[in-house]
């Protein structure tokens, strides 16, 4: 463990905190493998009730680290089968996960990030929050349920236009289309989220572990439509489209 990821538990919640801030919890497979441990202790952990997820420093997660894809542009598509693969992974966990998940999601969200958000039950967004694809500028291809799970929240043609214009999604959009449940001042929000938790763990337990099966029911559909953005993120990778879009992108930075 590096601790790019810090599981605590108390009174029945865990709290999973992503913890690589000064890289905006940037997505790499060191941070999505610890990710997944912690999921799997939480699993194993009967006495638990509820996760609250959240992370440090400014941003929540900024998606896939493009500097880490450029560093393995000599063997792209096999980092990409990896890190997708992995990401997709902690998003199945999530949804399967016996205890409901509250996340608490402050600044910026982007990439392949957004799946962490959506594989969430209850969101709460800090005002200045906001979702932004950046696949048309970087040149990668959708990944983390942007096509996978997005569309049936908000609609594909909203979707659409979000994804090819590459619109950020404001917190008060997010909540208005059913990607996030309340804006929460962001010196409040993690205190908020734990509430939020802490008010599920006094519900019946049996009724939750019901409630939560039967709203991600479609979990193995889930399962195949990621797979199905891994294997466009992989052709996609290896174009000197997405090579040229990342030193862009990083030389802007």
């Amino acid at each position: 463990m590096t601790n790019l990821v810090l599981l605590e538990t108390h009174n029945q919640i865990a709290t999973l905190t992503l913890n690589r801030p000064e890289r905006h919890n940037s997505l790499v497979p060191e941070l999505l493998r610890e990710m997944l441990n912690a999921l799997e202790q939480v699993s194993q952990q009967t006495d638990l009730r509820a996760l609250v997820l959240q992370a440090n420093g400014r941003s929540f997660s900024t998606g896939g680290d493009v500097e880490a894809f450029y560093d393995h542009r000599d063997q792209i598509e096999a980092y990409a089968r990896e890190i997708v693969g992995l990401l997709n992974q902690v998003i199945v966990a999530m949804v399967r996960l016996p205890v409901p998940i509250v996340a608490a999601v402050h600044g910026i969200v982007t990439g392949g990030s957004l799946g962490l958000v959506l594989a969430s039950d209850i969101v709460l967004i800090a005002p200045e929050a906001s979702f932004t694809p950046y696949y048309p500028i970087v040149g990668f291809s959708p990944d983390g349920g942007w096509t996978a799970m997005l569309p049936a929240v908000i609609g594909n043609k909203r979707a659409s236009e979000i994804l090819m214009l590459n619109q950020p999604i404001t917190a008060e959009q997010a909540v208005a289309w059913g990607i996030a449940n309340r804006i929460v001042a962001q010196n409040r929000i993690h205190d908020e989220a734990r509430a939020v938790a802490e008010s599920i763990a006094h519900k019946k337990w049996g009724s939750l572990q019901h409630t939560k099966r039967l709203l991600w029911q479609d979990a193995d559909a889930l399962t195949a439509r990621l797979a199905g953005e891994r294997a466009r993120f992989c052709e996609q990778i290896v174009t000197m489209e997405a090579r040229e879009g990342m030193e862009a992108f990083l030389k802007k930075r």
